[in-house]
């Protein structure tokens, strides 16, 4: 969430930077929302001022033995009027919150500017394209004779986009959990395990709501008000709610493996089959909790770990920077590791990293002490460490061989019992 004193310090220039993201912004609104809540917390003041005073004098005419019926009235129907203006204010202080709330995070300044996701900028490439002397194939293709995935039973139980991973396939992808675990605690991230199901308040701390409400799988009865989670980072982002962190402690660098859930898969085009957009998948997550002098240093370290998953399993990969309307919400500067599926002929992303300044933070009131006493939001970061199923469709895809067996990277073989190839099963 952003400071609203940003806004009244110099509302043209933050308007004219959210423009850059979402070119529909209006700042009219919130604005005027926000002169009526400090003209009526003003008034409000002012009234209960004179209140006080009255009450006073109440008591002075009381004690001479005076009639102070009049100041009673007075007094009287003062309360009444701050009784109505305190409802008016939080009727106004709610709508106030809901505008602001839906204003995404402003990008940094050297983000290149444009809406169009092919005008994001290239800054590394490692690896090359792999090339084939045979017809190869898309892993929906391969898993024919692979039986690596149920999709057909998948639907059955759940619907579409609710793949079952089986035998060798739920093997292989365990074992990169496990090996995206291991990279990512050799790098110094801590591992927590936290819950799927969450409260609202920690989905509109991480900026999932209100605006994403649509996105988002709900439990609501009368015992329970609870979103499955879309990425760990909602989770994460909630551990240190409402607390103020020792800034010793800072950077905190975590890590989970989830399953995730999102509704917008049921989007999908007949391209994106098989598991490349799925309403449930798994995934490591990173998130860091840091310093704001530090938070640009982690970024590089979050985003060096996540490619170390890529270089250890031998994929060609490529970093784009992200121009600022095809950044989240929340983030101020992203970096996408994107991989390349031969299957589908193009590029994509299977990490996204995220410094989110103190946008988070604001909305869930996470603090650290600076050196002089003084409480400060923290800067909050994220990125997938990685998703697993366009990793999973890249191993099968960029490793399967003429005969259709899928050789096993090295780093993944000792997750599996030392085997080295997938093979075809009829």
């Amino acid at each position: 969430m952003l400071d609203i004193r940003l806004i009244r310090k110099d509302r043209a220039t933050i308007e004219a930077k959210l423009k850059t993201k979402d070119p529909h912004i209006d700042l009219s609104r919130l604005c005027e929302l926000d002169h009526q809540v400090r003209d009526t917390k003003t008034r409000v003041e002012q009234l209960k001022a004179e209140r006080n005073e009255s009450s006073q004098k109440i008591g002075e005419l009381k004690r001479k033995g005076e009639d102070a019926s009049k100041l009673l009235d007075e007094v009287s129907h003062s309360a009444n009027e701050i009784h109505s203006l305190d409802q008016t204010l939080k009727t106004l202080e709610e709508e106030l919150l809901q505008e602001i709330a839906q204003l995404p995070n402003l990008p940094d300044d050297d983000i290149k500017i444009s809406q169009d996701p092919k005008d994001n900028v290239i800054i590394k490439e490692v690896g090359q394209k792999p090339t084939f002397d045979f017809p190869f194939k898309n892993h929906v293709e391969l898993n024919e004779s692979l039986h690596l995935f149920d999709f057909k039973r998948g639907a059955k139980i759940s619907g579409t986009g609710w793949p079952v991973y089986r035998n060798l396939g739920a093997r292989l992808e365990w074992a990169l959990i496990q090996y995206m675990i291991d990279t990512h605690i050799k790098n110094g991230f801590m591992q927590w395990i936290p819950p799927l199901l969450v409260r609202p308040d920690a989905v509109f701390a991480s900026g999932q709501l209100p605006k994403f409400a649509n996105q988002q799988f709900m439990i609501k009865d009368e015992d329970y008000h609870l979103y499955l989670i879309p990425t760990a980072e909602v989770s994460l982002n909630a551990l240190h709610m409402d607390e103020i962190i020792s800034k010793e402690e800072l950077p905190l660098k975590y890590i989970a493996y989830t399953p995730c859930f999102r509704r917008e898969a049921g989007a999908a085009g007949s391209q994106e089959r098989g598991l490349i957009r799925t309403h449930q998948f798994n995934k490591v997550e990173m998130f860091c909790f840091t310093k704001p002098e530090d938070s640009p240093q982690v970024f590089e370290e979050m985003l060096s770990s996540a490619e170390k998953i890529l270089q250890g399993l031998d994929l060609h990969y490529r970093n784009a920077l992200l121009v600022t309307g095809d950044m989240s919400f929340g983030a101020a500067k992203t970096v996408d590791i994107e991989v390349w599926l031969p299957g589908q002929n193009r590029y994509y992303e299977v990490s996204s990293v995220s410094n989110c300044t103190d946008f988070q933070s604001r909305r869930s009131n996470t603090r650290y002490k600076t050196d002089e006493g003084k409480t400060e939001f923290v800067h909050t970061l994220n990125g997938s460490g990685l998703a697993t199923s366009r990793l999973m469709v890249a191993l099968i895809e960029n490793n399967q061989q003429k005969n259709g067996s899928i050789t096993i990277p090295t780093v993944l073989q000792k997750y599996l019992g030392g085997l080295e190839q997938l093979v075809p099963m009829e």
